[in-house]
């Protein structure tokens, strides 16, 4: 029940970070979602009760499903008109597989820590790094697709 909570949270934050970007910018929606997600992370791992944890992990769901469905749509209109078809998701794709050490970074540093503690420094970590790589970049906001 409580995954099938956050998970309302992961749909409603794609849904709502995603016509917030069409208003604000792509690159604006991104930002403040990752650092919502850093504002988050104590109520989704440091809590005292389950009532609690079910609103941080609906929390999170929502600030990271808010970034992450908005990311593909800035990937594709920061991409050139000729590789549009391609490299949007060959770049998601390069981003996945950077980050999959992360699995066993968390391990490492649960074992020298605590698991909470390693999901915090992680979560922080990639969103931290996400924001500050997004804000860096340009933005593209009111492209039109179909070069026509």
């Amino acid at each position: 029940a409580l995954t099938a909570f956050s998970m309302v949270g992961a749909i409603a934050g794609g849904i709502l970070f995603g016509r917030f970007s069409d208003r604000i910018g792509r690159r604006r929606a991104i930002t403040i979602a990752l650092v919502g997600a850093i504002l988050v992370v104590p109520l989704w791992l440091y809590v005292p009760s389950v009532a609690l944890l079910a609103l941080g992990a609906f929390a999170m769901q929502l600030m990271v499903q808010g970034a992450w469905g908005v990311i593909p749509a800035h990937i594709t209109e920061l991409s050139p008109d000729n590789v549009r078809g391609v490299l949007p998701g060959f770049a998601y794709q390069c981003g996945v597989m950077i980050a999959s050490p992360i699995a066993y970074v968390e391990a490492i540093l649960a074992v020298h820590y605590s698991y909470t503690t390693a999901m915090a420094a992680a979560a922080v970590s990639v969103c931290l790094l996400g924001a500050v790589v997004v804000w860096v970049t340009g933005e593209k906001a009111g492209i039109t697709f179909g070069g026509g």
